[in-house]
């Protein structure tokens, strides 16, 4: 039997038990070089390239890309007189594993075909084929025999890989590359290089970071790490320095560094995502009808070149889990994650630990060492290239909306990136939309007034077992990508170098606030308009919280077409139920209830749910909130002009945009209040001439439920506004006692029935507020104290006296204090 017959009958005996055992997962997609070959854009001669040479990983490539329509890796490849009997190169073979001075006879063969044949080309398309997609940086045998390694394996261990993980198998087809085009380049950038050494270079470069983009970086084991960390120049000058300043021995300063690493440091290890994912899987199961993800092809087309740092929404302990599983299940490394130091609890922090989480304490309360050494890990963990996830909120939203951004770890990300040796930073802002909370019961409470409850993953999981298992949908969609080196050079902070002890100079603040910013504003871009936040928005707004089934099906699909009309961005997604579904599924999750009155069936909102609808009705405001104050003008002021219309809106829109994080510049607000108004009219609902005006005005009519949408809004400004101007100066109220009034005075309003919709008010809400007012230059803040400018009650009377005079009037009834009262609240701003 000749060479190339037992070549043909091994390969085939390989195939056939691959066939039975092994499953792959196809990663990515090919649809790119599906086009190019249909179209012969390629000429059908493409080469196949694997790092290592391997028949098992080769017969598998083999069957994947002919079920894709590519060519099979054992047809010939043919330039002029040249000729190969199979397509596919291996970088390293196995007689010369790695060994930088020997090259692939075959690709000796095909560069000096191509220097025969200028007019030729060969489009090397490499393959990516891993098994397990465990790091080699576990610190057991065990776990390194058993999993997948940036080490070649063995026979032996291919051998296991197969029999092993089967169904763990992962192949990735990579843009294809021309070899022309790399020896062009090799000789004109590597001109004493030889062709063969910059092509395996360069592509042995691009396998490490297609490998680094799925495995994470080639990690050490924690406790190397620790003492590495220990070693770097940054953490010694911090320990020197807090010797001489705390007047301790270096031993014990050595000592409190090295407390702070371990209580830092994460123990990553693969054993642990794979009890962690199985875990998950069942988890969904029971809890969801499904996980919905949109755009994460902009986050596997950006891995390869990019350090990428998730900064999603933060609206429940799921969370993470939830985003980690949706990396990890589609192929890409899990981030580690920024978890508060309150969630190291026994067992349940070393979980976590393993699954990439790396503990932070929620306030350095001035401990330069501690302040040091995190800053060092951090950068650590950016120079190795490892993907990261924080909150850009710090902590959990109670009301749905954003809130405003903690800083922090994105000043110590960008400090981190201009001390230099890390990948360009893109941030990846990511929309969790959900349907049912699990900490729905805690934050009920909290609205309510009770305390805030210690977060930890023990509460979550107590609330899970008392709470009827039924949360619906859930959903992740990755928003459009910030990238850091762009907003660097609009702030003339590209080229500034610090150290890890520097303070930062205003460009790279100015840099810091405006990725904030940028980064809250595309997490709404990414909303999703799900079932329940569209029909908790009609619902809560609609007298009584109740419409009829004709009423409230009209309105679901007009409020449908006002979203599209007004379009608030490409990565959008509305649901694509029917209004008549959307009303069954409610029903199905509780959160709604029908009855029977006048002969027809009417939908109301559940009584127990009306505080926790109006979260997910938050979720979305940002899309509603500029029809919604073009309602309530149109609808208040009969007789109001485009141009009047204009007016108000603009002077209006810098406080909602602070609040909800709106995206258009003030340049922009005038072609978007155009898109609205036109919509609106070819809704039917308003008629645009000389004056705008109403076509009708029923109490079920959707200008209605639009204009009771900015009531919120406004009402939390008027409170504000009020508040300041009885009180600020006089008793020299701080932010904090400020927000305990304004609550206080809305639960009387509650309580006295004149607030019927469901309503929202938190630190965050005043905060926007009283930065917006420093905007204006209406207020300062000197320290902790409130100072009023002498403009403030003009410009506000400018900007509000037209809102409801009578409620103004309520308002102002209800936020009179005693004496006594204010004594208290100053000193409750003292805890």
């Amino acid at each position: 039997m000749s060479n190339k017959s037992y070549s043909r009958l091994y390969r085939n005996l390989t195939q056939k038990i691959l066939d039975k055992i092994v499953t792959p997962q196809v990663l990515g997609s090919t649809s790119e070089l599906e086009q190019n070959l249909a179209q012969n854009q390629l000429h059908t001669r493409i080469c196949y390239v694997l790092q290592d040479a391997s028949l098992s990983n080769t017969v598998l490539i083999d069957k994947e890309a002919q079920a894709r329509g590519l060519p099979s890796v054992f047809s010939p490849l043919i330039l002029g007189q040249y000729n190969e009997d199979n397509s596919m190169l291996a970088l390293n073979e196995q007689d010369h594993p790695h060994d930088s001075y020997h090259y692939s006879a075959r690709l000796i063969r095909l560069i000096e075909a191509l220097q025969q044949h200028p007019d030729q080309d060969v489009q090397l398309v490499p393959v990516t084929v891993l098994w397990g997609r465990a790091p080699e940086y576990e610190d057991s045998w065990f776990k390194a025999l058993f999993a997948d390694a940036w080490a070649k394996p063995n026979k032996l261990k291919q051998t296991l890989n197969i029999s092993l993980y089967g169904r763990e198998n992962y192949i990735e087809f990579h843009k294809p590359v021309s070899l022309r085009a790399l020896l062009e380049t090799a000789q004109t950038e590597r001109p004493n290089f030889s062709p063969a050494h910059f092509v395996v270079q360069t592509l042995d470069q691009n396998f490490n970071q297609y490998k680094e983009a799925i495995l994470g970086p080639d990690l050490s084991d924690r406790r190397n790490l620790i003492n590495k960390l220990m070693k770097t120049e940054a953490v010694q000058q911090a320990i020197r320095k807090e010797s001489i300043d705390k007047k301790v021995s270096m031993f014990e300063a050595e000592n409190r560094a090295k407390s702070y690493l371990t209580e830092i440091v994460s123990d990553f290890s693969y054993s642990t995502l794979r009890f962690a994912e199985l875990a998950l899987t069942k988890l969904w199961t029971q809890l969801y009808d499904g996980i919905e993800v949109h755009h994460f092809d902009t986050v596997r087309e950006l891995a390869k070149d990019y350090e990428i740092v998730y900064t999603p929404c933060h609206r429940s302990h799921i969370d993470y889990l939830l985003l980690s599983y949706v990396i990890f299940n589609r192929g890409l490394m899990v981030p580690h994650i920024a978890a508060g130091i309150n969630l190291n609890l026994p067992v349940v922090g070393q979980i976590l630990r393993g699954g990439g989480a790396y503990f932070i304490r929620r306030t350095f309360s001035g401990n330069a060492l501690y302040t040091s050494v995190f800053k060092e890990y951090l950068h650590s963990l950016l120079s190795r290239n490892t993907p990261l996830e924080y909150f850009i909120e710090g902590g959990r939203s109670r009301t749905g909306l954003l809130l405003p951004p903690k800083k922090g770890m994105l000043s110590m990300t960008v400090q981190s990136h201009l001390r230099g040796a890390t990948k360009p930073i893109a941030f990846i802002p990511t929309y969790f939309g959900y349907e049912k909370l699990m900490e729905g019961t805690s934050y009920l409470n909290e609205l309510n007034g009770k305390p805030k409850e210690a977060e930890s993953l023990w509460g979550i999981l107590n609330s899970a077992r008392k709470i009827e298992k039924v949360f619906g949908q859930v959903y992740v969609n990755f928003g459009e990508p910030v990238f850091l080196d762009h907003i660097l050079q609009q702030n003339q902070a590209d080229q500034i170098q610090l150290s890890i002890h520097d303070e930062l100079p205003r460009p790279v603040i100015n840099t810091v606030d405006q990725a904030a910013r940028e980064i809250l504003e595309n997490i709404n871009k990414a909303v999703v308009i799900n079932p329940i936040s569209l029909i908790s928005t009609i619902l809560l707004n609609a007298p009584q919280h109740a419409l009829s089934q004709d009423d409230l099906l009209r309105q679901i699909e007009q409020y449908r077409e006002l979203l599209k009309a007004t379009h608030y961005d490409d990565r959008m997604i509305i649901t694509q139920l029917s209004a008549p579904e959307i009303i069954e599924y409610a029903l199905k999750l509780k959160q709604v209830e029908h009855y029977q009155q006048d002969n027809q069936t009417w939908i109301r909102v559940a009584e127990s749910q009306r505080i926790l609808l109006s979260y997910f009705s938050n979720n979305i405001l940002h899309c509603l909130s500029l029809p919604a104050l073009i309602a309530l003008l149109v609808q208040d002021m009969p007789a109001i002009t485009t141009a009047q219309l204009k007016q108000h809106v603009s002077r209006l829109y810098p406080f909602l945009k602070s609040e909800l994080f709106l995206k258009w510049s003030a340049t922009e607000l005038p072609a978007q209040i155009d898109r609205i108004l036109d919509s609106m009219q070819q809704l039917g609902w308003i008629e645009v001439s000389e004056n705008i005006q109403l076509l009708e005005l029923q109490s079920t009519h959707p200008m209605h439920s639009l204009a009771t949408l900015a009531r919120s809004s406004l009402n939390n400004f008027v409170l504000i506004s009020q508040l300041l101007q009885e009180y600020a100066e006089p008793y020299q109220l701080d932010l904090k006692a400020l927000e305990k009034m304004a609550k206080t005075v809305f639960k009387r309003l509650a309580e006295s029935g004149n607030l019927n919709s469901g309503y929202y008010f938190d630190s965050a809400t005043l905060k926007s507020f009283m930065g917006s007012l420093q905007q204006l230059g209406l207020l300062e803040m000197q320290g902790q104290q409130l100072q009023l400018k002498p403009q403030f009650d003009t410009e506000i009377s400018d900007y509000l006296g037209w809102y409801a005079p009578e409620l103004q009037q309520q308002i102002a009834d209800k936020l009179l204090f005693s004496e006594k009262e204010i004594k208290q609240f100053k000193e409750y701003s003292k805890k």
